[in-house]
């Protein structure tokens, strides 16, 4: 087991690891820049090398995530998030064909990013890589895959995929996939919003267990980590989710999952995401620290010490003011000490417990 994790840092070198971001999402959109935005930062987004170094960003997992195509005449989605309730239609499934070769382009990405960054990041496939990066400084980086459309149910590529480094998967994003169904984006809502995994996804998990691959339930609907619970000998994970007690929105965890997570010696990333932070379910990014606070707390009472992390969904959606980008987690970390945390408990969110989940899952 990893040991250090209850060293005391200060404000500037608490070393942290989180549990999704869409960096690879954003390379994808502008290939012709990559360069700048990964090495030296064009000003832009929640993430570069520069900045993560800086903020402390010990490790993460890294999503490869395929966008649906742009739909004619579709209405402001954004604007209606901002404005609720609402009920935003769920795209429809995306086929392998559809998706493998983007998928593949953008594990090509995050192999591209530890090629050019002179040992500054790694790609860690084993609990003895995730070590290594911890003691050396390196930044830990996990391939995941959000929304398993580029599988396809013969599960073949999921074999490819593997091989590649792919160590934690999402069977989906909130559109449907042959494996199973996701959750609409709907506040104010709850996620039991449809049928369970399909035949194929039930294969899915247990190939995902056999392989060690870790299994997300961001984005599953109820019935779909029910099914989840039943299949699967690891540890139940949700990388990027908030509490419904909380926020009632169709992405957030019950009470009665955030037990079950408990129970099965699971984790909880909080997400930064606005829409899943504040109580009236808005985008504005205006909010303070306050729904953060109130969303650590509820995890960690529901949850208990050992099974909350932090799980950002930087570059992937709008995030508190106060947080701003990777560079603002110290501050979160600051109100954490504000709140008479203690350092013990600080280290575990931060960073020792991802770094326990993974041993667990992945095996010593």
């Amino acid at each position: 087991m990893m040991t250090g994790d209850t060293k005391e840092y200060t404000m500037a070198d608490m070393p942290f690891f989180d549990g999704h971001n869409d960096f690879l999402l954003r390379l994808l959109r502008a290939p012709e820049s990559r360069a700048e935005t990964w090495l030296t930062g064009d000003g832009t987004g929640h993430l570069d090398l520069p900045r993560m170094r800086d903020a402390g960003f010990a490790g993460g997992f890294f999503a490869i995530y395929i966008s649906s195509p742009p739909e004619e005449d579709a209405p402001d989605y954004q604007a209606m998030m901002d404005s609720p309730p609402y009920d935003l239609p769920l795209p429809a499934l995306m086929t392998a064909d559809q998706t493998q070769a983007t998928a593949l382009q953008m594990a090509g990405h995050l192999m591209w990013m530890e090629r050019v960054s002179d040992g500054a990041l790694k790609i860690c496939r084993t609990t003895a890589d995730l070590r290594a990066c911890l003691e050396s400084g390196a930044i830990a980086a996990i391939m995941h895959m959000e929304g398993a459309e580029a599988i396809g149910p013969d599960l073949d590529a999921l074999h490819a995929f593997h091989a590649m480094g792919l160590r934690s998967l999402g069977p989906v994003w909130s559109r449907p996939t042959v494996f199973g169904h996701g959750v609409p984006f709907r506040f104010p809502g709850d996620p039991d919003t449809g049928p369970g995994l399909t035949d194929a996804g039930k294969d899915l998990v247990r190939a995902c267990n056999a392989l060690r691959i870790m299994i997300d339930l961001s984005h599953l609907n109820e019935k779909g980590f029910d099914d989840v619970a039943r299949i699967s000998d690891a540890p139940l994970v949700a990388t990027h989710s908030n509490a419904h007690a909380v926020t009632p929105s169709t992405r957030n965890l019950t009470d009665r999952q955030l037990a079950m997570i408990r129970e099965s010696g699971g984790m909880v990333g909080l997400n930064y995401a606005t829409v899943f932070l504040r109580a009236d379910g808005r985008k504005a990014t205006d909010c303070g620290w306050d729904p953060v606070m109130r969303h650590l707390d509820h995890l960690l009472e529901q949850l208990g010490e050992d099974h909350v992390g932090f799980g950002s969904d930087f570059d992937g959606a709008e995030i508190p003011d106060v947080i701003g980008d990777v560079t603002g987690v110290q501050a979160l970390i600051g109100q954490m000490r504000e709140r008479q945390y203690g350092e013990a408990l600080i280290g575990k969110i931060a960073r020792g417990n991802w770094v326990r989940l993974l041993e667990r899952t992945w095996g010593a």
